[in-house]
């Protein structure tokens, strides 16, 4: 089968990937250089910690894509580090208390350290913190080189190309049961399935084909430091973090929020504090969250300052110098069952959109239930 697939985003490339994998032959279209949404400007993690029960079947298949695809591919960096989230009160330790003792946390990989454990695992954490949160399961892939280290390797199948620079105008159903996409240049592709995968581009083509779409945008900053000199082990993540990931609901979780307020820069930013370390020694420090549109073109600095303060703290030291700042904004959907919209807009094409910050956890199992939906 012919695939053509719009979006070079994580979705679009794991899609991508899902297609060729089954013998299909792909065009990949992307209307930018490269990649430059939120699949880039993120940090990369696949988290398996913070997601909810409906969602952990597909985030640790999700998982097992990715050490299989890191297999495949070694430049896409995967690595099994696992996360710690440190906790630094009586109301975050209980919190961690609450998740260690689910049915589900030996699935997770969760274990409640205290603070010697925690750094005998990360001898970096030097700093102040009572308990940490070992999620085992964690892992993290280089997203700045991830999607072209994929592309590389799809090519040398012969049945994927991939078109940078190239935006898709107009979708066609032809009588004889085929779709034809025409691009910016006037060139016209002829295929039998299109996947359309905008990313958080959610006017132009994917509004004319389907419509205003049941997501929201969101709104983060991050940021990049030179490297650090000594190796950290783990992903890790603070206390605030509980508060943000859904997968923490529960008693102990409505006690620590009703009880401990955030740091008012925090609070007002949404903010929480994650951090890993790139191939190259430096860290990716993150996140706030904005909601209400339209956002503001400049990034503040009350929140870098925040998780710099956070992130030393933490660490025992100070942070090498940042060298990178950036903004970035996701697509989610609105109904928070949903791990992805994915939608029927006409006969062989497809929407796919919308998996919040789950994208870089989620994107391979999300590709493969694509294929196996439309029994690909």
């Amino acid at each position: 089968m012919r695939i053509l697939i719009i979006g070079g985003g994580i979705l679009g490339t794991a899609h991508a990937d899902a297609a060729v994998r089954r013998g299909h032959d792909v065009l990949h279209l992307e209307r930018e250089p490269e990649a430059r949404g939120a699949t880039v400007r993120n940090f990369g993690l696949v988290w398996v910690s913070g997601r909810t029960r409906g969602e952990l079947d597909a985030t640790l298949r999700s998982r097992a894509l990715w050490e299989d695809l890191g297999g495949r591919v070694p430049d896409i960096g995967f690595r099994a580090n696992g996360s710690l989230t440190l906790l630094r009160t009586d109301a975050e330790v209980a919190v961690a208390e609450e998740a260690v003792a689910r049915d589900d946390a030996e699935r997770r990989g969760f274990a409640l350290l205290d603070a010697d454990e925690a750094r005998r695992i990360n001898p970096a954490l030097r700093g102040k913190f009572v308990a940490a949160l070992h999620c085992s399961t964690d892992a993290t892939v280089e997203s700045r080189v991830a999607l072209p280290a994929i592309r590389q390797h799809l090519a040398t199948s012969g049945r994927y190309r991939f078109l940078s620079s190239t935006e898709a105008r107009d979708v066609i159903r032809t009588p004889h049961g085929t779709v034809r996409v025409r691009d910016d240049r006037g060139t016209v592709h002829e295929s039998d399935l299109v996947l359309v995968c905008p990313g958080a581009t959610l006017s132009g083509l994917a509004r004319d084909l389907a419509g205003d779409l049941p997501l929201r945008r969101v709104r983060l900053q991050m940021m990049q430091t030179a490297p650090l000199d000594e190796p950290l082990t783990t992903s890790i993540a603070d206390g605030d973090s509980l508060r943000y990931y859904p997968g923490f609901a529960g008693e102990a979780r409505d006690h620590l929020t009703a009880t401990e307020s955030q740091a008012p820069t925090a609070a007002l930013h949404k903010m929480q504090m994650l951090c890993v370390q790139r191939l190259h020694g430096g860290l990716t420090i993150g996140d706030t969250h904005a909601y209400d549109e339209p956002f503001d073109f400049d990034v503040d600095e009350e929140p870098y300052d925040h998780l710099i303060s956070v992130t030393e703290e933490l660490l025992g030291r100070r942070l090498p110098q940042v060298v990178r700042r950036w903004a970035g904004v996701y697509s989610q959907c609105l109904d928070p069952a949903a791990l992805v919209h994915r939608a029927k807009v006409d006969e062989d094409v497809w929407v796919v959109a919308g998996p919040g910050g789950r994208g870089m956890t989620l994107g391979p199992y999300l590709g493969e239930e694509t294929a196996e939906i439309l029994e690909l």
